[in-house]
């Protein structure tokens, strides 16, 4: 079940990367919100993948479930409950406000995700 991929890891590091200059640098109103969040499904695919030996498809829903139930906790302010409303960091992080586009971004990552992974498998398969 838990096996180290290289390749993965490095993905990983290169979308965190990423994501956080897009945070500090990205002040605009659709790369930030929307490119950032559906890179965000696919760095936490990444780092899955990185330790976990499992199918495509259960690492994916995972992923799917596990961005589906932040977005929730945004919804029912979690940032607020915790008491970490000015902390800048919790709310980059974690968020502060949910968002039906968020749920549509983390949809098109994964599913993006699932369609390069299927691709580069086939490739293999050759």
């Amino acid at each position: 079940m838990f096996q180290f991929s290289k390749r993965y890891f490095i993905l990983t590091i290169l979308l965190f990367i990423t994501e956080v200059l897009i945070a500090v640098f990205v002040h605009d109103q659709f790369v930030r919100p929307y490119v950032g969040d559906y890179l965000v499904v696919i760095l936490i695919y990444c780092f899955f993948k990185s330790f976990i030996k499992a199918t495509t498809w259960q690492i994916a829903i995972c992923t799917l479930i596990f961005s589906y139930a932040i977005e929730t906790l945004q919804y029912f302010n979690l940032v607020g409950m915790l008491g970490l409303q000015h902390s800048r960091i919790a709310n980059i992080i974690i968020g502060n406000s949910f968002a039906w586009e968020d749920i549509i971004a983390y949809t098109l990552g994964v599913a993006t995700v699932i369609g390069i992974e299927k691709k580069v498998s086939r490739k293999g398969a050759k």
